[in-house]
C-alpha cells in the first residue's frame, strides 16, 4: 500500500465520500478530498454544477430507513423529507464531524494515472480557479455518484417540440401550457408526470415495461420500515409482499399500465402514492413504447399517435467516471466487477464507494461498505491477518450478492445487490477487521 504516512485522494463530497471522510478521520488516515461543487451534498444541492435534482424531489424511502445510524435526522424533518432538507443534513453531518477541512471545494479532478504497477499509488491531475494542479497519492476512493450522467436514448425520427432529459428538468412550470409525454416510469419518472398533470393541459406516461408500484405509507406508517426482524426466504416475501400490495395498491392494469414481466424485486419496485391516483382520475394516460418521432408527433408500438409541446425522457444515467480509464476499474458490461461493490480484484489503491443499490439500503448500508475499505486499508497498513484474507478472498472469482435473485438486465441494475445478502458479507468482514458487526 505504500509508505503508511502518504495520502489518498478522495473524490465527492456527496453522503458516500462524506461517509468515507468521516472514517478516514476516526482511523487516522491522512486524506485529501476533491469536490467539484462549493459545498457538500452531491446531487441533493440542486444548484451543484452536476445535480439532477429537481424542486418537487423528496426521498423515495422513509428518513428512519435511509438516515446515518449516529447521526439521527432532527425529529421536526418530515418523514420523506426534501431535496433542501437533505442537503442541510449533509451538511449538518460534515460539520458535526468536522470533515469540511478536509476537502479542496471547487475542484475538478481531470485524471487519475497509475503511477506504475498496481499498488505503487496514483497521480491526480485538478484544477480550480487558482489553476491546474498535479499532485501524487498513496491510494484512490472513488465517490463521485451514480445519477449525473444522462442515459438518454437515440429516436427513430426527429421530434421538433422540445426534448429534454429528466436531468435537465428543475421546475413544473416548464410544462405550463404545454402538451406532455414522460417516456419512461421509473421514482423519477412517475415524480415528474405528477408535477405535469398541474401544469400542462395534458399528460401521457410512456412505458416500456410493468413495474411494482408500492405506496409510500402502508397501515399509518412508511411502508419500508414495515418489515420485520424476521428474515424471510426470498420466495416467501414475495407472496407477502405481493399481497400486502394488492390490497393497498390493487391491480395498476385496470388503469392501462403494463403488466410487469418479471418477478417482484428483479428491478427496483416504483415508491409513489400519486401515480395511480391520476391515472385512476383520468389526468393521466399511459401509453406504450415509442415507434418514432414525426414533427410534434409521437407514433407508439401499438399503431396509436398523439402530438406533443415537449418531451421529457426520464430514461435513468449511466456510470461515469471521466478521469479514469474504464480498464482501471475493471469494467466489464455495463459496471466495473468489483468485490462487493467497491474493491478491485487486484488492485489494493484503489476503491469505488457508492456503486452499490438496493431497496432499503440507505446510507448506513453504504456507511458500513466505506467502514470496510477504511477498515482494509488500515489492516493492510499493519499487515493484519484478516486484511491479508479479505485480500486474497477479492482476487479470486466472485459473483454480485444478489442473493440469488434474477436482476432485469438493464444498466441500471448491473450493479444492484440484495440488501440483507450485501450488508451481512459486508459487516461480517467489519467484524474480522475489528469493528462491530450490525
Amino acid at each position: 500500500m505504500g509508505d503508511a504516512h502518504r495520502r489518498l485522494a478522495l473524490i465527492g463530497a456527496g453522503p458516500m465520500g462524506l461517509a468515507a471522510a468521516k472514517l478516514l478521520v476516526e482511523h487516522g488516515i491522512d486524506f485529501q478530498g476533491f469536490e467539484l461543487n462549493s459545498g457538500v451534498g452531491g446531487l441533493w444541492d440542486i444548484n451543484a454544477p452536476r445535480s439532477t435534482m429537481y424542486e418537487t424531489a423528496h426521498l423515495i424511502s422513509s428518513k428512519k430507513m435511509t438516515e446515518f445510524s449516529d447521526f439521527p435526522m432532527r425529529d421536526e424533518v418530515a418523514e420523506y423529507p426534501s431535496h433542501r432538507e437533505m442537503k442541510r443534513y449533509f451538511q449538518e453531518f460534515a460539520e458535526h464531524f468536522d470533515l469540511i477541512k478536509h476537502y479542496h471545494f471547487g475542484a475538478e479532478v481531470l485524471s487519475c494515472s497509475p503511477l506504475g504497477d498496481p499498488d505503487e499509488g496514483w497521480r491526480i491531475t485538478w484544477r480550480n480557479d487558482a489553476g491546474e494542479h498535479i499532485e501524487e497519492f498513496s491510494g484512490l476512493l472513488i465517490a463521485n455518484g451514480t445519477l449525473s450522467e444522462p442515459n438518454m436514448p437515440t429516436f427513430k425520427g426527429d421530434f421538433s417540440g422540445e426534448l429534454v432529459h429528466s436531468s435537465e428538468y428543475r421546475s413544473a412550470s416548464q410544462f405550463d401550457g404545454k402538451r406532455v409525454l414522460i417516456i419512461g416510469a421509473g421514482n423519477s419518472g412517475c415524480d415528474i408526470a405528477v408535477d405535469a398533470i398541474h401544469h400542462g393541459t395534458a399528460c401521457d406516461l410512456s412505458m416500456r415495461r410493468g413495474y411494482y408500484f408500492v405506496p409510500k405509507y402502508v397501515f399509518g406508517k412508511p411502508a419500508d420500515t414495515m418489515g420485520g426482524a424476521i428474515k424471510l426466504p426470498m420466495p416467501l416475501k414475495r407472496i407477502i409482499d405481493s399481497t400486502i400490495l394488492k390490497w393497498f395498491v390493487g391491480d395498476p392494469q385496470k388503469y392501462g399500465f403494463p403488466k410487469p414481466d418479471y418477478k417482484l424485486y428483479e428491478s427496483h419496485p416504483v415508491v409513489n402514492s400519486l401515480v395511480l391516483y391520476h391515472a385512476g382520475h383520468g389526468d393521466l394516460r399511459i401509453r406504450p413504447d415509442v415507434a418514432r418521432f414525426e414533427g410534434k408527433t409521437v407514433h407508439f408500438k401499438d399503431g396509436t399517435s398523439e402530438d406533443y409541446d415537449i418531451i421529457l425522457a426520464a430514461t435513468g444515467y449511466k456510470l461515469d467516471y471521466p478521469f479514469i480509464d474504464n480498464a482501471l476499474l475493471n469494467w466489464q458490461g455495463d459496471a466495473p466487477q468489483l468485490y462487493l461493490n467497491c474493491m478491485h480484484p487486484d488492485r489494493d489503491d484503489l476503491f469505488v464507494l457508492g456503486m452499490v443499490e438496493a431497496s432499503g439500503l440507505g446510507w448506513q448500508g453504504r456507511h458500513e461498505q466505506a467502514e470496510m475499505v477504511v477498515r482494509y486499508i488500515k489492516g493492510l497498513r499493519e499487515n493484519a491477518d484478516d486484511a491479508r484474507a479479505l485480500q486474497q478472498t477479492k482476487a479470486q472469482d466472485f459473483t454480485r450478492a444478489t442473493g440469488g435473485v434474477d436482476y432485469i438486465d438493464v444498466p441500471r441494475m448491473a450493479y444492484y445487490v440484495d440488501k440483507a445478502t450485501y450488508r451481512k458479507a459486508v459487516t461480517q468482514w467489519i467484524g474480522k477487521l475489528g469493528g462491530q458487526q450490525a
